[in-house]
């Protein structure tokens, strides 16, 4: 029998979004500003009824599609997290120009739940329709400034590209199936185990899979559509962009290549460390020559990619001997999930003070920044502290997480793969360093001071506190981490006999 109550955090997801669309119908103009307001207490009880309803459970529904465990809920209280910072930042774009609030804020919510869904998913065909879900509502929201052709151009773009990998996914997924007669990562997982070489139909299916799902995160060569889309969208919808999807994405990614292919690691390790080694410096070179800050930290969020890829090559250690050790696949899921949290504090900062700097859509470049410093200076500190964090230098999160993200890839023999990473990372600096020069040494063509609301200044000094708390002291985030990939780092019921396996 499935247990249903397992499934209350997402229907009570889908109930806020509708609630929130209908609550925009039946107000007047004046009580829909409360609408945001319901949507962070709503996603604010969600969190916190998911954490206490499903800490320490674990179970599957519909035959083992679909895992509430540890690295579930762990996901789960990231990305509703990631909402509510989301909704906040928004207030000020959508007061502005928005008359109806409530379809912003419900499509959002969606695409919420489209991401919880993923992280949830232990099966192909239930991550497929999840990432749907999320994908509609991202196109629908890249486009919101429907006067704005830039935003009329990267909503087509993105659905269009995003219409292709979905075929290409499904290619990939029909492909999988038919010649291992499953779509469920542990059984998968078992098949896999038990052939002696991957057949060319199944490394087919492989590639496309991979394909289908590096044009959702914009690993290089699938990033076209991502600093046209970064440039054209709502900078709220931006950062939602650059942080939600990838981190919803890169959820699917990590239980999908840890439960279920790992045993064809050595068929795959090296597809995704060259698209790794791809993505990081194509990002990082193409960041050099933007000029539009939101196209700059759209190449930055490619190299950023790139490193997240790394630690997903980095799952498991194959040997001289092509035999496969498990024994340290922790700590690079530790590094990529440690990743995942920092980059969503650092971009979703960087692009709220953005948001603040630049009144004007469409009118982002970089020298709009110049004296920064002088007009507000605790925007001047926040952004500085990101790009700082996006770096990866101390004392900021960013630099606790590619240490470790660093550290567990070396662990796994990937040595040449570290050594491009900081090589990279040492590049990022010069456009890093570009912004800061605007914000303090640059004058500013105005120097009146920026108004920055109550509540801005609020959000922002909440992810400027995680930023330095956590790259000084990030053991209870690590210890929440652990907590996670201990569900994932050999799963089911043949976990020993798997890692004996490989072994």
């Amino acid at each position: 029998m499935n247990n249903f109550t397992l499934l209350l955090p997402e229907f009570l997801l889908a109930g806020l979004a509708f609630l929130v669309l209908t609550a925009d119908f039946i107000t007047n103009d004046e009580r829909k500003r409360y609408l945001p307001w319901l949507a962070v207490a709503g996603l604010g009880g969600i969190l916190a009824f998911s954490l206490i309803f499903l800490w320490g459970d674990i179970g599957s529904l519909y035959g083992g599609i679909f895992r509430i465990d540890g690295y579930a809920l762990f996901f789960k209280a990231v990305l509703i997290v990631i909402g509510i910072f989301v909704v906040l930042s928004s207030i000020d774009y959508v007061k502005k120009n928005l008359d109806h609030p409530g379809e912003y804020y419900g499509i959002l919510i969606f695409t919420v739940l489209g991401m919880v869904l993923l992280a949830s998913s232990a099966e192909l065909l239930t991550a497929y329709i999840s990432l749907e879900l999320l994908s509609f509502g991202l196109y629908v929201l890249v486009g919101f400034d429907r006067y704005n052709p830039k935003s009329n151009e990267a909503s087509v773009k993105y659905m269009l590209l995003g219409a292709f990998s979905s075929a290409l996914m499904l290619f990939g997924i029909s492909q999988i199936y038919g010649l291992l007669g499953t779509t469920r990562f542990d059984e998968m997982a078992r098949v896999l185990a038990s052939l002696p070489e991957l057949s060319p139909g199944l490394i087919v299916g492989l590639v496309l899979l991979i394909a289908g799902l590096a044009f959702k995160v914009a690993a290089v060569p699938f990033h076209m559509w991502a600093p046209d889309a970064y440039e054209g969208a709502p900078t709220p919808v931006t950062a939602y962009l650059a942080v939600g999807s990838k981190a919803a994405a890169f959820a699917l990614m990590l239980r999908l290549f840890s439960e279920a292919l790992i045993p064809s690691v050595g068929d795959w390790q090296i597809i995704l460390a060259i698209l790794a080694a791809l993505t990081m410096t194509v990002g990082n070179l193409g960041a050099l020559v933007q000029t539009n800050v939101k196209r700059l930290l759209a190449y930055s969020s490619i190299g950023h990619v790139g490193y997240l890829l790394l630690g997903i090559a980095a799952l498991a250690f194959v040997r001289d001997d092509n035999t496969i050790s498990l024994a340290t696949t922790h700590l690079a899921a530790n590094g990529v999930m440690l990743h995942i949290v920092a980059y969503a504090i650092t971009n979703i900062a960087a692009f709220l003070v953005i948001s603040v700097v630049f009144k004007n859509p469409g009118n982002e470049d970089i020298t709009g920044l110049a004296g920064l410093g002088r007009r507000s200076p605790f925007l001047a500190m926040v952004l500085a502290a990101s790009v700082l964090s996006l770096a990866g230098l101390p004392i900021f999160v960013g630099f606790v997480s590619k240490f470790y993200l660093f550290n567990a890839a070396a662990t796994q023999g990937l040595l040449w793969l570290v050594g491009l990473a900081i090589f990279t990372s040492v590049i990022s600096l010069y456009y890093y360093l570009q912004i800061l020069r605007q914000m303090y040494v640059e004058p500013a063509e105005d120097d009146s001071p920026i108004k920055v609301s109550k509540l801005t200044l609020g959000v922002l000094g909440l992810l400027f506190a995680g930023m330095v708390f956590l790259g000084v002291y990030p053991a209870p985030l690590m210890d929440a981490i652990q907590y996670a990939s201990d569900a994932i780092a050999v799963v089911g019921s043949s976990g020993a006999e798997l890692a004996h396996v490989l072994d």
